[in-house]
């Protein structure tokens, strides 16, 4: 059978859908190109764990390089495409938008043209809840508008989109984009605030909390975001036969599909905070900020459309999820 590739492999997402395809039974070629955004060693431990599982092969390879990508997709034929490679995090957007353009833009227009001249049967890509931007009305759905973002990795996201409906439509392309929300867990970023509160916390250092904490998240769990990512791999989309009528933002009269992926249940980052403290055994020392460029108010995903066609809606409790973390966080960091 042919493999399926999972771009972005040594990443956070990357790395557990690489393995849960794995299990099941299916092969996996992987590519990454091991940026140094965050600790390489990190990505490199990932790959660790998956070097002697069966069915998995990792290649490292830039998805910039278009004589690379099209070699790639030249040399075999895919069962399917996860594209999850990309450029991310919201404030570092407004440092170095360079890197967004060459990872998000340059790179998947790269992919988008590798899997239409493969004739690829499906190309699953990582969307972010980012692209809803300054919407005010919860939870966002996929039939809300999303035409004003605020950070360059929202719009970077949001052109995913559309330039994912253009091969759909002019090439018959079956895409199908999946807005995550706020992703945490074992091997988790770096970046991320779970990973950075528990590093502080445990040094006895102050952490950064934006808002006051006043701010609330869909927090979901990365076992939700794999299932999720499966399922819907496994679905490839059909053109909506009554979108004329319709004209609906989360489909197309073309087989293309966008879902959200959230838990639906926000919390806010000062309950985070609290349940960190409780779990590791220590006082946060906290330093209170005003609410940073980029950031929003609260995120909530409406996942009607992926309970519907797919029959999956993430459900582990943030307490449930905040412990796994932590008990993966002292074991890789050797903390007792």
């Amino acid at each position: 059978m042919p493999r399926w590739l999972v771009t972005g492999g040594a990443g956070f997402i990357g790395y557990h859908v690489s393995r849960k395809l794995c299990e099941l039974g299916r092969s996996v070629l992987a590519v990454d190109n091991l940026t140094d955004y965050y600790s390489v060693q990190l990505k490199r431990d990932r790959l660790a764990q998956l070097a002697n599982v069966p069915g998995f092969e990792f290649r490292e390879l830039d998805l910039a390089d278009r004589p690379s990508v099209a070699d790639l997709f030249a040399a075999e034929p895919f069962a399917g495409i996860i594209h999850l490679a990309a450029q991310a995090g919201v404030r570092y957007s407004l440092q170095n938008p360079h890197a967004y353009v060459d990872s998000n833009l340059t790179a998947f227009v790269n992919v988008l043209e590798g899997a239409r001249h493969a004739r690829s049967p499906h190309l699953v890509y990582a969307s972010s809840s980012s692209v809803y931007g300054s919407n005010r009305v919860t939870p966002y759905s996929v039939r809300q508008a999303v035409d004003h973002p605020i950070s360059l990795y929202a719009a970077t996201k949001k052109a995913n989109e559309l330039m994912a409906h253009t091969y759909s439509h002019l090439f018959g392309l079956p895409t199908t984009g999946l807005r995550f929300f706020t992703v945490y867990g074992p091997w988790g970023r770096p970046d991320m605030a779970l990973y950075l509160f528990t590093e502080k916390i445990l040094a006895g250092k102050p952490i950064d909390v934006f808002n006051y904490g006043r701010m609330r998240r869909d927090f979901t769990y990365i076992d939700d975001i794999v299932e999720g990512v499966i399922r819907v791999a496994d679905r490839i989309p059909s053109p909506d036969p009554h979108w004329d009528d319709a004209a609906d933002p989360g489909s197309s009269s073309a087989p293309y599909k966008v879902y959200n992926i959230g838990n639906h249940q926000p919390v806010e980052l000062l309950r985070v905070i609290e349940i960190l403290e409780q779990k590791l055994g220590r006082t946060a020392i906290r330093n209170e900020q005003p609410l940073q460029p980029g950031d929003v108010l609260e995120t909530c995903a409406d996942v009607d459309d992926l309970v519907r066609d797919v029959g999956f809606r993430p459900n582990t409790s943030i307490e449930t999820g905040i412990a796994r973390f932590v008990d993966w966080y002292r074991t890789y960091h050797s903390i007792s």
